[in-house]
């Protein structure tokens, strides 16, 4: 069983360490987002979770139930556990377990394929905070970055990034290359990711890189399905 990678609408970004030179952010995922791609993928009525205290550390238990190819179908369960929050302790660690265990689903694992997201601080606003117990300045940002493009490779890892400061709306942050876009030579319409009739899952650039071959122009799944479609009857009245 295989999740889709998450969307850049689907990532949110957090704040990890500042300083007067800049600060560095994480992309983390939250249980609302797990909920959607679990409801997507397996059905509402296939998915449950359960917690459990296990030495004082709150646990969370994902299961979904699968069929296997014999046609039985069992419950497969998978587990983390949570760490507290700033916040509400025990609704800081329930969210917290359901979000590990999800990962442990493969649910935005390709986050941890990241680079180091460094904002310089002239692209943010840090302000001093008092002092910390030792008698250090603490810096904050109330600023809030958004991710607006993600793009992954075959092996689910990230290959481009970007992400904006919603404040400035400048974008102040990117990784990696984007890839070209691709319209279909046919109907116009951009070339997206889609699932062919062999029930094979493909890339934009595989798309449109096949129909190339094959046609000498780019075109959507749609029309490319068509014009094989088309040869193949030509074939046939041959």
């Amino acid at each position: 069983m295989e999740f889709r990678l998450l969307r850049a609408d689907e990532i949110d970004c957090r704040i990890n360490q500042i300083n007067t030179k800049g600060l560095s952010l994480l992309l983390y995922k939250d249980a609302r987002c797990d909920m959607t791609l679990l409801d997507e993928t397996v059905g509402p009525d296939n998915w449950q979770r359960q917690h459990e205290l296990i030495n004082g550390n709150l646990f969370c238990n994902v299961g979904v139930y699968v069929v296997r190819q014999n046609g039985y179908g069992e419950w497969v369960w998978k587990q983390d556990v949570g760490t507290e929050s700033n916040t509400e302790k025990e609704k800081g660690q329930a969210s917290d377990s359901f979000k590990r265990a999800c990962v442990n689903w493969g649910i935005g694992r390709e986050l941890y394929t990241a680079p180091r997201i460094w904002i310089p601080a002239n692209n943010c606003t840090i302000k001093e905070n008092g002092k910390d117990n030792r008698g250090n300045t603490r810096y904050v940002c109330h600023d809030k970055f958004k991710v607006t493009g993600i793009e992954y490779n075959d092996s689910r890892e990230i290959t481009y990034l970007e992400i904006v400061n919603m404040e400035t709306g400048s974008v102040v942050y990117t990784y990696g290359t984007k890839s070209p876009k691709w319209y279909c030579y046919d109907c116009g319409n951009l070339i997206e990711d889609a699932s062919f009739p062999d029930g094979k899952d493909y890339t934009a650039d595989q798309i449109a890189g096949g129909s190339y071959k094959r046609y000498k122009v780019t075109l959507c799944a749609t029309c490319y399905t068509a014009r094989r479609a088309q040869d193949g009857n030509e074939s046939n009245s041959d």
